[in-house]
């Protein structure tokens, strides 16, 4: 499954649903589709930019399966709408990730201004804050003592102050990173040597508890 399945899928299907009907497609194809086609091909825009967003950090992170981690991508916890976008398991079997991929604005920087993550003039704390909500669900759901999970968000376009930073958020801490540092700082934070039996245990484990996006909806 590609990691940008579910994101994309809703684009055509967003699209879709605005030309529902052969009257409607006929007006779409002649540029007379009216408010509803437009607002529907803007949202689907939107869909399919964070869906492109999500399969290049899925490329991005391909590499760090040749040192041991075990990396799936578009799951859900079964009872929740929510997709994860990334689910990774550290070489050492003792952490998991859950990353979140964002495509922000390229000439807007992201960083912490008066304790809230901005980018640009738009405050995205809130979506920050989501990230750790969905690393707590999980870390509950797999109910395994030992194993932190940790919440990631990876930024796409925007400038990250420092490349990354840590924010505060009511849940907890997130990783906030630019591109440029995500495979840097996931080698650079295990510190435990490698266990591929552990790893294998664990991936097992969240394959049982997560399933793939669109499954059992």
């Amino acid at each position: 499954m590609s990691a940008q399945n579910s994101a994309a899928a809703h684009a055509v299907a967003l699209r879709a649903g605005a030309r529902k009907g052969l009257w409607r497609r006929l007006l779409a194809a002649l540029g007379l589709g009216g408010a509803r086609v437009r607002q529907a091909d803007a949202e689907a825009a939107r869909w399919a930019h964070g869906a492109a967003g999500e399969d290049a950090t899925a490329r991005l992170l391909a590499p760090l399966t040749r040192q041991g981690w075990h990396v799936r991508h578009d799951l859900r916890l079964p009872g929740r709408r929510f997709n994860l976008d990334h689910v990774l398991v550290s070489p050492c079997g003792t952490a998991v990730v859950v990353g979140d991929t964002k495509a922000w604005r390229r000439s807007w920087p992201t960083r912490v201004v008066q304790g809230r993550v901005r980018c640009g003039p738009d405050d995205r704390h809130e979506q920050v804050a989501k990230v750790a909500g969905y690393a707590r669900l999980v870390g509950e759901a797999l109910a395994l003592p030992g194993v932190s999970v940790v919440p990631l968000l990876i930024v796409h376009g925007s400038p990250v102050a420092g490349g990354g930073f840590e924010a505060v958020v009511p849940n907890g801490r997130v990783w906030v990173l630019g591109t440029e540092l995500v495979v840097p700082r996931l080698v650079g934070a295990v510190r435990t040597l490698p266990d591929s039996h552990r790893a294998a245990a664990l991936a097992r484990r969240v394959d049982a508890v997560l399933s793939p996006y669109g499954e059992g909806r």
